[in-house]
Order: structure tokens, then sequence, then C-alpha cells
């Protein structure tokens, strides 16, 4: 009796075990605090698109990608490339934009990002080209995406005194406060126009300003510095009031020459190259 009685206990627990296993496990949580923007189909492929805002836009954008079987099944071993490109009138360019990699601790959630330089309209476009792999076989997918224009400046591109186009986008603050912000952007320089390496080893210099104010600054800001891990530049804004700030920038390289933005002074009011904010 007791022998049928243990027999039927240790077979309930495979089963509870086998069933345990055997359960599909949901990886939509993964993308519980992402928006989808688009989904790209290819074939028995579908790439989903996700941003936190719901949004591509001018400027820098923190991109999160899931890979679907036709049958919703998502993917987590696939190596994805990505290019975007900019359909003009009369040319064609790329952008700033980053490796694919997979978002630490997640199992079907990619991330990077991508610099738009300026918006779409009816008659000029981005499109996103992705190339990847499952196994050893390679897919291809395109698609026309919307990009719209930042509600506030928060990228400029400008040419150097040394002859180099630049680009600057700033990644943070992207809710600013009354505080000391943490400030973050990126550098890059135009090699050619589908060529956007990023720059090191050079200084952001910040003077934020309320023009509307009688042009008062603020205190305790630090300049931006590049992280060498990251590549990101990085320092403190200071923000002492709610309202319109325009930041004003100077790009100085390695050897400490301006090349370009000017110095706010009581005859020159702002700088040629600035970012914007207002909360």
């Amino acid at each position: 009796m007791n022998f049928l009685k243990y027999t039927s206990i240790f077979m309930l627990i495979l089963l509870a075990m086998s069933c345990k296993k055997d359960s599909p496990i949901d990886y939509t949580v993964e993308t519980a605090n992402l928006t989808l923007v688009k989904t790209i189909a290819s074939g028995s492929h579908n790439i989903k698109i996700y941003t936190e805002n719901g949004k591509l836009q001018t400027g820098y954008n923190k991109i999160y990608l899931q890979l679907a079987n036709a049958d919703g099944s998502l993917i987590n071993n696939a190596q994805l490339t990505w290019k975007p490109l900019m359909h003009m009138m009369s040319m064609q360019h790329a952008c700033p934009y980053s490796a694919i990699t997979k978002v630490a601790d997640k199992n079907t959630l990619y991330q990077g990002y991508i610099v738009f330089q300026m918006a779409g309209n009816t008659s000029e476009y981005w499109e996103l080209q992705f190339d990847y792999t499952i196994g050893s076989t390679t897919f291809t997918a395109s698609s026309k995406i919307d990009v719209t224009a930042a509600a506030k400046r928060n990228l400029v591109s400008f040419m150097g005194t040394d002859n180099t186009r630049y680009v600057i986008a700033m990644v943070t603050p992207t809710t600013p406060k009354v505080a000391l912000n943490e400030m973050q952007a990126m550098v890059f320089k135009m090699q050619d126009m589908m060529t956007f390496p990023v720059v090191d080893g050079y200084l952001v210099k910040i003077d934020p300003r309320m023009p509307g104010m009688g042009n008062h600054g603020s205190p305790n800001n630090a300049h931006l510095t590049q992280n060498s891990t990251n590549k990101i530049y990085q320092g403190k804004l200071s923000l002492t009031m709610t309202g319109y700030w325009k930041i004003n920038l100077q790009l100085a390289n390695a050897a400490g020459t301006v090349v370009n933005g000017e110095e706010v002074t009581s005859t020159n009011e702002a700088s040629s190259i600035y970012f914007e904010v207002e909360f």
C-alpha cells in the first residue's frame, strides 16, 4: 500500500516537473516598458521596432528590436545589422548609427541607436534596411520609416574650422528638471555621405542660458568629456528654474582648439551651435 502511495506521489512530481519544463516563456514582458513603432515583414519573419516614446525623431534615438517567426514566436539567436538611408530628391545619405547588440539579461531583445539628422516628408524619406542571420541562413528586410522633427533642437550639424563636418547629438537629459542634470551627448564626423565615425578625445563646452530671463546662466555646470568605454560625452547641466533654456555649445579638439561655437559674453548673447530644452 505504501509502495503504491509513494509511487503515485513520485509520478505526480515528475508530471509537474515535465509540465513546468514544457510551458512556453512569455518574452513579451521584455518590451513591457517600450512602445511598438513599426513592424517590418520579411517572408517568414517580422522585425519589431520599439522605442520608449513610440516614435522615431531627429536626433539620438535609442531603438530596441525583436525578431519573430510568422507564428509570433520570438527568435533569440539571430545576428543583426542595419543601415538607415535617407532618400532625397537629388541624392542619398546615411547617418550616425551603432551596431546592434543583445540587451543584457534579456533573451529576445536587441538594441542600438540611430542619429537622424533630418525629418522625412512626402517626397524625401528614410529607409531602414536589416541584414540578419539565423543559423547559417542570411535574410534581408527593408522598409520606409517615419522620422519626425523633434520638438526642440537636440542635434547640430556644422562645418568646423578644420574643414571637417561634425554632428553633435544630445542623449540626455530626456526629461530635464530643476536640478543638476546628468548630460550626455555623442560627437561624430562625416567621413563621407555614408560613414559617420565617433570622434574621440574632444571636449564639448556648455553654457546654458535663459534668453527670456535676461539671458542668465546657472552655476556648477561641467563640460562634457568622453567616456572611453561607451564613447559618450558626459557632464553636468544645471537648470535652476523651469522654462526655455538654450544650451550654448563649443566643440574643442584634443589640442584644445575650438573648431566651432562661440563663447557667450556681454556682447555675444549666444553661440551659433546650441541645444534647446524646455520644461
